[in-house]
């Protein structure tokens, strides 16, 4: 099987294109030997991001992370997300501390403001910077945040030391490609996309049929592969089963040809004028 495609963040460190996410993971303690499993075979076949958060199943998701990068986490590039009300600068050290515990390493590989609150930004930037200095994250980033967010960042002292921003990316949601996407690129700060298949509804899109029954592939991997067609964006799908963890890893063969995306071009067309930023 052929190495998985990377992107450069900012510092020059090649991460893989095609992760892992855990949202709604770690929620029920009878799934766990079942998500651990899964995690542990994307590693296997090169997803080694792991994204996850501390905001997930209040902090299971990261013990799930845990367990399946036991004994193996120097493969492993770990995403986390701190939340906005831990943003302050003592708050985002006491989360991170915490994040640490559960997660069972000494460092994150790369830590997220999930979402802008009440906290100032420049205070949240400064906490990120101390954490770094101390060995505890090894780089940091940003998700949910729109262009004129990401403009207020670079304008910060430190805040050109932004190594992604998070935000949700799929066919169905494309608002971001109007302003977002090449601001990010032009600035050499890939996008991670969250949701690439839609929470699933993507999946069973009899828009993405015919597309699909050209590559003999699902519309699941239709729609993965087209959120992975651009240089500069990670797509994260979560997968708790085998199969799914191997359908979402296929998907990055699957080489879309000019007359597929003219298709998916007309069956989810492309944002015409700036979008109000999208979350889940």
């Amino acid at each position: 099987m052929p190495a998985i495609r990377t992107t450069t963040l900012p510092t020059g460190e090649a991460v893989p294109v095609l992760g892992q996410g855990t949202w709604y993971m770690g929620e029920d303690s009878s799934r766990h030997g079942e998500e651990v499993a899964a995690l542990r075979l994307g590693i296997d076949l090169g997803m080694t991001l792991i994204d996850t958060a501390e905001m997930y199943a209040s902090g299971g998701a990261e013990r799930v992370v845990a367990d399946a990068v036991a004994g193996r986490r120097d493969e492993v590039f770990i995403v986390s997300k701190v939340l906005p009300s831990n943003a302050s600068r003592h708050g985002v050290e006491s989360a991170c501390e915490r994040s640490l515990v559960r997660l069972k390493t000494d460092v994150i590989d790369l830590y997220l403001l999930h979402w802008r609150g009440s906290v100032a930004l420049s205070e949240t930037v400064e906490a990120f910077e101390a954490l770094k200095a101390a060995g505890k994250i090894r780089h940091w980033g940003v998700s949910n945040f729109d262009t004129d967010d990401m403009e207020e960042l670079l304008a910060l002292p430190a805040g050109s030391a932004v190594q992604t921003n998070q935000v949700l990316y799929n066919l169905g949601r494309r608002g971001i490609e109007h302003d977002l996407i090449p601001w990010c690129r032009t600035r050499r700060i890939p996008i991670m996309a969250y949701s690439p298949v839609e929470q699933g509804s993507l999946a069973t899109s009899s828009r993405l049929a015919d597309v699909a029954r050209r590559h003999g592939a699902s519309p699941a991997q239709i729609a993965l592969a087209w959120t992975m067609r651009h240089d500069g964006v990670i797509a994260i799908p979560k997968a708790s089963r085998p199969e799914h963890v191997r359908d979402n890893r296929a998907a990055l063969d699957i080489d879309l040809t000019a007359e597929d995306l003219t298709e998916l071009d007309r069956l989810f067309p492309p944002p015409r004028s700036k979008q109000p930023l999208e979350m889940i």
